[in-house]
């Protein structure tokens, strides 16, 4: 198992605490993965560490680290459309699934503080593993986020540091913290031991239903879920649990479209965009750092990226709400953004959408 840089392929041993490679390129994480197979999975464990033989995992660290996520529910929200409840988790969102498995290999490697950047769910969910493996941590947000979030994320004990500027400009302020005092950068974007967490999703989707939707609709703004989906149904397809690849959509929103656009005009970087304040806050990413390996992705598997119109996101919420599901802004938008693409393309069936975050916090 080795980290191999995505620009100059030199390889780092997985204990290095080097948020990235030395000519700036981006790890990518390099390991055996077995042929998926139901025989492997852990029943005992009732958790996406039930998973962990097709996982990077090194010692028994998750077993003090585990909060008890993974395994939500499927629900049948009408005849065309499922809803994977990943707001079901310890700290509300999907990201507990890759802060799971980040913060434990964290502890395998004896990392003893970390720095992460958030709108607020991942650095929730870091600072929550953190608490649990007693590992000192510091969330930088964008001045903006949902207050509720930053409550959360001081209860775990982690210092909360609000930055002026965009998401894209806390990130920025983040790094170069980083860069400066060398603390581990236990991000959900850098760090690929983060996708090896969010790749559960879609295994837990192939057990719960002993098969995979047709139509996958995916939030993008960093691509924390979206590389995760990608890699594991490369696994399927390797492995002959599936035959092909189901049509997925990637959504973006109206108000920071940087995917949208390059798909639109054949770039194999995205498109450099101008920023409109959002409630899909989570997805409003202009300078996605993993921009060109997600296009890539994009363009092999024919991927569709598609609009969340801002207009809809909170009569989508609404829709979602009054047949039980209280979600956040950023998770209606993908409600959104099915409705639109049904509304001006064509009426689809047997559509799988995550439900990421949960509503009370971001009612602000």
């Amino acid at each position: 198992m080795k980290y191999i840089c995505s620009k100059c392929e030199k390889t780092e041993d997985i204990r290095t605490h080097k948020a990235k490679c030395d000519c700036g390129g981006l790890w990518k994480l390099h390991f055996h993965v077995p042929k998926f197979n139901l025989d492997l999975v852990d029943k005992n464990t009732w958790g996406l560490f039930r998973y962990r033989k097709f996982m990077p995992i090194i010692d028994d660290s998750w077993e003090d680290i585990t909060l008890g996520e993974g395994m939500t529910p499927i629900i049948e929200f009408d005849k065309d459309v499922l809803l994977k409840m990943d707001y079901f988790m310890p700290t509300l969102s999907f990201k507990d699934r890759g802060a799971a498995m980040l913060i434990s290999h964290c502890k395998s490697i004896g990392v003893e503080s970390v720095v992460q950047d958030s709108s607020g769910n991942a650095g929730n969910s870091i600072a929550a593993y953190c608490a649990k493996a007693n590992i000192k941590c510091e969330i930088f947000v964008p001045k903006g986020t949902s207050p509720k979030k930053i409550d959360m994320i001081k209860s775990h004990n982690a210092k909360v540091t609000i930055t002026d500027g965009s998401r894209d400009e806390c990130a920025d302020i983040c790094r170069q913290k980083v860069e400066k005092e060398k603390v581990f950068y236990a991000n959900h974007v850098y760090n690929p031991f983060f996708y090896q967490g969010t790749k559960t999703y879609i295994y837990e989707v192939y057990e719960q239903l002993n098969r995979i939707p047709k139509n996958i609709f995916v939030p993008l703004g960093n691509g924390t879920l979206f590389i995760g989906v990608i890699k594991a149904l490369e696994e399927l397809l390797e492995s002959k649990i599936i035959k092909s690849m189901p049509n997925i959509y990637a959504i973006q929103s109206q108000y920071c479209p940087p995917f949208v656009e390059a798909v639109k005009n054949k770039e194999t970087k995205p498109a450099k965009v101008s920023l409109k304040p959002t409630l899909a806050e989570g997805i409003a990413i202009g300078v996605p750092m993993r921009g060109e390996e997600i296009l890539e992705y994009i363009y092999k598997y024919n991927i569709k990226t598609i609009i969340a119109p801002e207009d809809k996101i909170i009569e989508s919420r609404k829709i979602l709400a009054k047949k039980g599901v209280y979600c956040e802004h950023t998770t209606a938008a993908s409600y959104a953004a099915y409705l639109e693409y049904c509304k001006t393309n064509e009426k689809l069936s047997d559509c799988l959408i995550s439900m990421c975050g949960a509503g009370l916090k971001s009612d602000h």
